[in-house]
């Protein structure tokens, strides 16, 4: 019997048929067919679980976290299922108490935790210090490495090199400021250039620490023949400079990393920011420049990045619909990156699927308000399955956007992290980005950040017709980024630059104002006009550089965050840009992207004037558990989409389309298609399948599923088969005859 529906029956209804499709020990399936694209691990989770069934993502990878006496049989348990297996450890914390307290070198070093100036300890948790890291300290973690490369992980993640600006006043921290700079210690909050040089300390101590590591994992690679990668799972740059620490972001390539975790997520990406006056989340758009941020750097550097999604967040006081909501925000965003096809699906499963937490917001609670805390919605983990298994089709070519204009980047810095401390920390909500960077993407222009570090490198600016860029809040870290700057605007680029040189860290001691150089400069930007063949006092406005055009105004960025017109002012400049290089021009009030069969879009607030973007065609609803047909497609404003255009897919089938569930084996014969699907315990799957004709019957195990666990739609000759997922997987036939 055919039916026409769009939608599956209820969950209750179906979970009703949970005893008729668990088999027997002599029902259950053959063995776990393979999987020819595991080798290109397009899929990681991160997890200090044991392995057990509600946990099965089926991700290419399992990185198993930590690096005590338990790791080697956590490994163990995972690889068994089939994973490749990773290790991740922290590099600026973790449960390192046999360094602090001697056990390790006979040396106690609680002396190398980051302290405050008031002599507080900073600390992840009792004492799980953030770490000032010594040379002793990369000993300690490549002891813990080894351990790992012993138990046979294939790669090793050196998670979150962080340093508290908010600290450098540890002894220890005193004695790496006399050996590095031969001078005594001088107190960060005492001068602008007093915090500038403890964050290029702090910069530099972290890329030893991992240099270290590093180094060690490649002899120890040479000495067994191992090939065992290492990598640095770490927020953006961006990020960091907001929340006010420093890392050594773009340097990791150049001292021995392969590549990234690009560590963004609700908890990062909701830190409010200010545009046109107001202040609050932007979670869109902030995660859309964090994940920006780490592409740039590995675009121009090389090595392999996964971009992180969290269902939920470290915070666990938000409801389930507030988590899916900015989960599916930072998704779009994260895809709407078409360089970048691996992912990080989620951290911590365990948290996810084994925890509760609230039904109601609490920004709706009433005060004092019990609130009940529940585990994940059936249709929330349904849907988390369904795009866990699309991002593992995510390296698609055929790409083509729909959006404003294209070949526009923002210039970045590592040195945003330097001046968010005081005496004179940079602007608190970081306008010195924001205010160039989100006028642009509000207004659908999808820039780029551009780091600056990375500017000498061939091909960095390749991509840009426009850069925006100012030294408020930032400044350069050699001169020799000012060469490579000027030649991309005289062969033809547009630079727009703002800032009124009021910036107190222009003062400090640096390569622009070192006594010792033939020539002193009073900013970093009079060095950078001069490149350009200008004079350091030359007028705000608009000046041919041979075949292109700077564009000068004297407005610091984070002051136009703070008017109701600053985003205007910031447009009207780029807008004469692109026109100086031929550039078209163009707002929309949308960012939509094609990645092959797949649409990724965003409807934009704050946003342009005129009627919603509207897509039409035979689309699957990726973010909707039923994976229902959708023909019309309505951006509006904060909406975010991921679809399946249908008619991008050939062939008559049988195929899969989309399932909630890892579909290995997959094969046609005799007229019964079948595949093996396997997922965790506990969720339910919904699998998509395309067929050229309405099926007779859809056994699971050897089980004929009830009428009401398929639905058959003649107009798009798609099945949507639902059955509970098992850990161990289940064995799908789909008689056709």
């Amino acid at each position: 019997m055919s039916r026409d529906h769009r939608r599956l029956p209820s969950i209750v209804a179906v979970m009703a048929l949970a005893a008729l499709c668990r088999p027997s020990r002599a029902d259950e399936p053959p063995g776990r067919p393979a999987d020819p694209g595991q080798r290109l691990e397009r899929t990681c989770f991160q997890t200090h679980a044991r392995w057990d069934g509600k946990i099965q993502l089926r991700s290419d990878v399992a990185v198993c976290y930590g690096i005590d006496a338990s790791l080697p049989e956590r490994i163990a348990q995972w690889k068994a299922q089939g994973y490749v297996t990773h290790l991740m450890t922290g590099v600026s914390w973790g449960q390192y108490q046999d360094y602090l307290y001697g056990r390790f070198d006979g040396v106690r070093h609680v002396d190398q935790a980051q302290t405050e100036r008031d002599g507080k300890v900073i600390s992840h948790g009792g004492d799980v210090y953030y770490m000032s890291p010594g040379e002793s300290y990369g000993r300690f973690l490549c002891q813990g490495v080894k351990r790992a490369m012993d138990a046979g992980a294939e790669a090793v993640h050196l998670e979150e090199p962080e340093f508290w600006v908010r600290g450098g006043y540890s002894e220890g921290f005193k004695r790496e400021w006399k050996a590095h700079y031969g001078e005594d210690w001088i107190a960060p909050d005492s001068s602008p250039d007093a915090q500038y040089r403890a964050s290029e300390l702090k910069y530099f101590l972290y890329q030893r620490a991992l240099k270290q590591v590093f180094d060690f994992v490649k002899s120890e690679n040479a000495r067994t023949g191992r090939h065992v990668k290492c990598y640095v799972p770490t927020h953006s740059l961006i990020n960091y400079a907001h929340w006010k620490i420093v890392s050594p972001e773009s340097s990791l390539i150049k001292v021995g990393a392969d590549g990234f975790i690009a560590q963004v997520w609700t908890g990062t990406a909701r830190t409010p920011n200010v545009y046109k006056g107001k202040t609050k989340e932007r979670t869109f758009e902030t995660a859309f420049f964090e994940y920006g941020a780490m592409m740039n750097v590995v675009q121009a550097n090389g090595g392999t990045v996964w971009f992180l999604n969290d269902p939920i967040e470290d915070n666990p006081n938000h409801s389930w619909a507030d988590y899916k909501t900015n989960w599916e925000s930072t998704l779009t965003a994260s895809l709407l990156w078409p360089q970048v096809w691996r992912y990080e699906v989620m951290p911590w499963p365990e948290r996810i699927f084994h925890g509760r937490y609230p039904t109601v917001d609490r920004a709706v609670r009433k005060r004092g308000e019990r609130v009940e805390r529940v585990p994940i919605p059936a249709a929330y983990g349904t849907e988390l399955m369904t795009v866990l298994s699309v991002l593992n089709d995510m390296d698609q070519r055929d790409v083509a956007w729909d959006c404003g204009t294209r070949g526009i980047g923002v210039v970045v810095s590592d040195t945003m992290m330097f001046e968010r401390g005081q005496p004179n920390a940079s602007d608190e909500h970081l306008g010195s980005f924001y205010g160039l960077a989100l006028p642009l993407l509000k207004h659908g222009i999808p820039a780029e950040p551009v780091q600056l570090e990375n500017a000498t490198t061939k091909g960095a600016l390749d991509r840009q017709k426009v850069l925006v860029m100012t030294y408020e809040g930032m400044k350069p870290m050699s001169p020799d980024v000012h060469d490579a700057l000027a030649d991309w605007v005289k062969a033809g680029g547009a630079l727009v630059f703002l800032g009124d040189d009021s910036d107190p860290y222009n003062a400090v001691r640096a390569w622009w104002n070192d006594p010792r150089a033939a020539r002193i400069y009073k900013s970093p930007r009079a060095h950078l006009f001069e490149k350009l063949g200008l004079s350091a006092d030359s007028a705000p406005g608009s000046h041919q550089v041979g075949k292109g055009i700077l564009l000068y105004a004297a407005a610091g960025p984070s002051s136009l965050t703070y008017r109701a017109d600053g985003a205007d002012v910031l447009l009207q400049l780029v807008k004469r840009a692109c026109d100086s290089v031929g550039l078209a021009y163009t707002e929309t009030n949308h960012l939509a992207l094609r990645r092959g069969p797949y649409v990724v879009a965003a409807g934009l607030d704050e946003s342009i004037g005129g009627p919603d973007a509207v897509l039409k065609g035979r689309f699957l609803d990726l973010f909707d558990a039923a994976l229902p047909t959708v023909d019309v497609v309505t951006l509006k404003p904060g909406g975010r989409r991921l679809l399946l255009d249908l008619d991008k897919i050939p062939g008559a089938g049988p195929l899969v389309l989309a399932s909630a569930c890892k579909v290995l084996g997959a094969k046609a014969q005799a007229g019964v298609y079948s595949f093996h699907a396997e997922g965790p315990d506990g969720v339910d799957a919904v699998v998509c399948l395309r067929l050229a004709a309405t099926p007779r019957s859809v056994k699971v195990d050897g089980q004929i599923l009830p009428e009401a666990a398929h639905v058959w739609e003649a107009s798009t000759r798609t099945l949507r088969v639902k059955f509970p997922n098992k850990s161990a997987g289940r064995r799908v036939e789909i008689d056709r005859d």
